[in-house]
C-alpha cells in the first residue's frame, strides 16, 4: 500500500522506535546495575513525594496491589525503602526512602519513564493535550486497551 506523504510516515516510524529502544537501553542498563527501571521510579517517586502509602506508590506506576507489595518489599529487601504501620491506622503502610536508597538515586541518572514523568509535568496544557492525543491514537493503532490496562 502507498502511503501518501512516505517521508512522515517513516520518521514518524523512526522516532517511535527510538523512543522504544531509548526506554528499553535505559531499562537494561538498570538491569546490569541490579535494578529495574520500575524500581527506581518508585525510589524517585518517594523521593520527591517523601513518604507515601503502598497505594500511593501502586497509583503511581499504575500497577496492581500485589505487584506494588511485591515491588515495595523487594526493596525493602535491599535496604533502599522502610516499611512502617501509621500511627492513626495500623491497616495503613507507609513507605519511606532509606539513606541507601537516596544514596542509590544519587549514583543513578535521570532517565525513562522519571525523566518523562518530570519533563511532562513542565508542559504547558497545550503541548500536554497534543501528546495525549497523540498517545490515544497510538493505543488504538496498538489495538490495546488503555482503559482496563
Amino acid at each position: 500500500m502507498a502511503h501518501p506523504n512516505q517521508d512522515t510516515y517513516r520518521e514518524t516510524v523512526h522516532k517511535f522506535l527510538v523512543v522504544y529502544r531509548h526506554l528499553r537501553q535505559y531499562s537494561r542498563q538498570r538491569h546490569k546495575e541490579g535494578i529495574s527501571g520500575r524500581k527506581i521510579s518508585a525510589l524517585r517517586h518517594l523521593e520527591e513525594a517523601g513518604p507515601c502509602t503502598v497505594g500511593q506508590v501502586r497509583d503511581y506506576l499504575y500497577v496492581s496491589d500485589s505487584s506494588a507489595s511485591e515491588l515495595i518489599a523487594q526493596l525493602e529487601k535491599k535496604g533502599y525503602v522502610t516499611r512502617t504501620r501509621s500511627h492513626m491506622d495500623n491497616r495503613v503502610v507507609i513507605v519511606a526512602l532509606t539513606p541507601t536508597g537516596q544514596g542509590l538515586l544519587d549514583r543513578t541518572p535521570l532517565g525513562g519513564f522519571s525523566l518523562l514523568r518530570r519533563r511532562l509535568e513542565d508542559l504547558s496544557e497545550d503541548k500536554l493535550l497534543v501528546i495525549n492525543q497523540a498517545m490515544t491514537e497510538i493505543l488504538t493503532l496498538l489495538e490495546i486497551d488503555h482503559e482496563h490496562s
